[in-house]
């Protein structure tokens, strides 16, 4: 991930210097030759202290550690993100100094391969990338990490950070708990070689990310402990559902699960299928205070309205300023408007392009 991010800083978003450092001196050197950094550096400090955004790529269980670290010689100019699957405890664990110019953040991409070996400067290309301001994050600190994460091709949505590992709890963390469950029971069946061998595309997409990284994946069930133990109780209630039918020989009720899944997947997809032609802007008038950005971008995100794109115009502490935030579809500017609205803000909206 980290390498990737690296490449495409680089190639897509036109930086010229990108620092960086490992435990591991092999991955240092693999990334200087593979241009993902131009520098490698002899500790976090030393990459962190003149760099104007600072991406820890760790551990979940080290980001915390290392995302203090790196705000404590970053300039003050500078944000510090992550791109860890977790974000709650490390938002948590953050000062309300430190959450000026620190932002979580989560790309929603990768594959079973790992590694600078494998990194891709295309990795982040349409991707959702979340972001999980603080209540005092810097709305300076929040655009400079909106507009990086744009310019690699990545689509920014912020999110509250309970809200997003409840989130990840179900759509990410849930499903590899499921593949590897899945892969054990298929494992242990008697005659499972032949079973395997034989296995159709279905069961070989459901497992493919079964016995993914030992390590990674344990501390992300475990930090996001909670939020999965909910997931998982939510779907074995659904299971239950089925099996009572099966029971029962209830082909009405067992068909309702299924065309239930089948109505909730068509309308998913069709709220992804606006055009750029539809792009809306929803001018916000904002008071200088703590809170108010991320009070704004949350409130759309968990509603599920992406901001495609955003703009903040600071006249004074007395005089406020304007956030301008850009949306697509006409239905989804006059929700946001709506929103902003039953928050107290003064709101004007309008085309994109008149």
């Amino acid at each position: 991930m980290g390498g990737s991010l690296g490449l495409a800083a680089r190639e897509r978003a036109g930086v010229g210097e990108v620092r960086g450092y490992s435990r591991s001196e092999e991955t240092l050197e693999l990334a200087l030759e593979r241009g993902a950094i131009t520098r490698m550096c002899a500790s976090l400090e030393e990459a962190a202290s003149a760099a104007d955004l600072v991406f820890v790529a760790t551990p979940v269980r080290l980001v915390p550690e290392h995302v203090a670290r790196a705000a404590a010689v970053a300039h003050a100019g500078a944000v510090v993100s992550d791109v860890g699957s977790t974000k709650a405890a490390l938002m948590r664990s953050l000062s309300p100094e430190a959450q000026r110019r620190c932002v979580g953040g989560h790309p929603l991409c990768g594959s079973e391969t790992a590694g600078v070996a494998n990194a891709s400067p295309a990795l982040y290309e349409g991707a959702t990338y979340f972001l999980t301001p603080g209540t005092h994050v810097d709305p300076g600190a929040y655009q400079l990490l909106h507009d990086f994460v744009s310019r690699i091709g990545a689509r920014p949505v912020a999110v509250d950070p309970e809200e997003h590992d409840r989130i990840m709890a179900l759509v990410s963390h849930l499903p590899h708990v499921l593949a590897n469950v899945l892969m054990t029971q298929a494992g242990e069946q008697q005659g499972a070689r032949d079973a395997l061998l034989s296995a159709g595309p279905s069961f070989r997409d459901l497992t493919r990310i079964a016995g993914s990284n030992r390590r990674v994946w344990t501390d992300i069930f475990m930090e996001n402990r909670q939020a999965l133990l909910a997931s998982l109780t939510a779907y074995s209630d659904g299971l239950d559902e089925v099996i009572h039918a099966l029971e029962a020989a209830d082909e009405t009720r067992l068909g309702e699960t299924i065309a239930r899944a089948a109505g909730h997947r068509e309308r998913m997809l069709a709220a992804g299928s606006l055009t750029a032609e539809d792009f809306f802007r929803l001018v916000v008038k904002i008071p200088d205070r703590p809170g108010v950005l991320k009070e704004i971008t949350v409130a759309l995100g968990d509603a599920a309205i992406n901001i495609e794109d955003l703009s903040l115009h600071h006249m004074s502490a007395e005089l406020g300023g304007s956030l301008t935030v850009y949306v697509l579809g006409a239905d989804v500017c006059a929700r946001a408007a709506g929103i902003l609205n039953g928050l107290g803000y003064e709101v004007i909206t309008g085309k994109a392009i008149a």
